[in-house]
């Protein structure tokens, strides 16, 4: 089969095209028939590589996907062959039933990070993992939502405790977890302020549903123009990935008692703290990591109902993945870079 994957860890010249042997489903498994898989930020944190990420090679590129139900293993009969379906990527423990808040706490393994990713014509998964999509549902749509959808869910909705009426700024505007974020916190009844890098991403910001954004190149100090914008009473929750660069100004935007969320630091992790503003203006750092399989369902659904829709920035071939890799790299794209398995 054909396939997308690592040699080994390091620069694009690590990502290559070619053929894999087609795996077998084993208990509680099915193999799917990819459509689509997309990639995210975190496809290249693996290439590079970490101390403790030990990857066997090739190791097969992208943590979401979406494809048909092709063969089913031993004790599966929650699925058929031919269900379309996408499937969420965090890999639970088969002995622990993926039911609360904080499953994805310790013992995960995401596709695509800890074990061979969706970018390959035949795919072997979970039968538990696996959501049926709605026939005539984009299996694009599908691929492209799952980690970030998941991601900003849980962040905003079961550990932010968003609610209706809250002011929300969210740092940046075209990665995959701001474009749903945007989405997530409008459904939830907030108003949404957004900093973006260009005219053409605030723009883009605007159609998905923020209220103001604020271009960083005519603002840089942008924490500034939120307090402005807010009477300096600045806003109720930040939502800040990028991290070392830009914590200090998420900081100083918010308001007395107000909350930072963060899925990562894109920046860098070692970001300084300015601890009597922390405790001075009682200000709460809530971290947050992937999302519980409840949330994944539960975003997916809404996706499927067409309340919250996948940003499809650029699409290649399964054998473009490198030039793929070098787009999300670029920061070129506004929303998820999707590789089509059947081109």
């Amino acid at each position: 089969m054909r396939a997308a994957y690592l040699t080994g860890h390091g620069g694009l010249e690590m990502v290559a095209h070619g053929d894999l042997p087609v795996p077998e489903p084993k208990r509680g498994e099915v193999r799917l028939k990819m459509h689509s898989a997309a990639l995210n930020r975190l496809d290249l944190f693996v290439r590079a590589g970490w101390p403790g990420l030990d990857l066997a090679f090739p190791h097969i590129i992208g943590s979401d996907g979406a494809g048909t139900v092709d063969a089913i293993g031993e004790d599966v009969s929650s699925l058929a062959v031919g269900d379309d379906v996408a499937v969420d990527p965090a890999i639970y423990p088969a002995q622990r039933a993926p039911n609360t808040d904080y499953e994805n706490q310790d013992r995960i393994a995401i596709m695509g990070e800890h074990r061979s990713g969706f970018a390959a014509e035949y795919v072997c998964v979970p039968a538990r993992n696996c959501l049926k999509i709605p026939q005539g549902f984009d299996m694009q749509q599908a691929a492209a939502a799952g980690l970030v959808y998941v991601t900003s869910w849980h962040s905003l909705i079961t550990r932010g405790q968003l609610k209706a009426g809250e002011r929300v700024l969210i740092v940046g505007a075209g990665g995959g977890v701001n474009s749903a974020s945007i989405q997530i916190a409008k459904l939830a009844g907030a108003f949404v302020y957004v900093v973006g890098s260009s005219d053409k991403k605030c723009e883009r910001a605007r159609e998905l549903g923020a209220d103001v954004v604020i271009n960083r190149q005519e603002h840089p100090q942008w924490s500034k123009e939120v307090g402005r914008l807010t009477d300096r009473l600045g806003v109720d929750v930040v939502v800040d990935n990028v991290g070392k660069e830009t914590l200090l100004q998420s900081i100083r935007s918010l308001r007395i008692g107000g909350r930072i969320l963060t899925v990562g630091g894109t920046s860098g992790y070692n970001a300084e703290l300015p601890v009597n503003q922390m405790f001075g203006r009682q200000i709460a750092i809530i971290g947050s990591t992937m999302g519980t399989h409840k949330d994944y369902v539960t975003v997916m659904n809404l996706v499927f109902s067409g309340k919250l829709k996948a940003v499809v920035g650029k699409v290649y071939p399964l054998a473009e993945a490198r030039a793929a890799q070098h787009t999300l790299e670029t920061f070129d794209v506004f929303g998820k870079v999707v590789l089509d398995i059947q081109a």
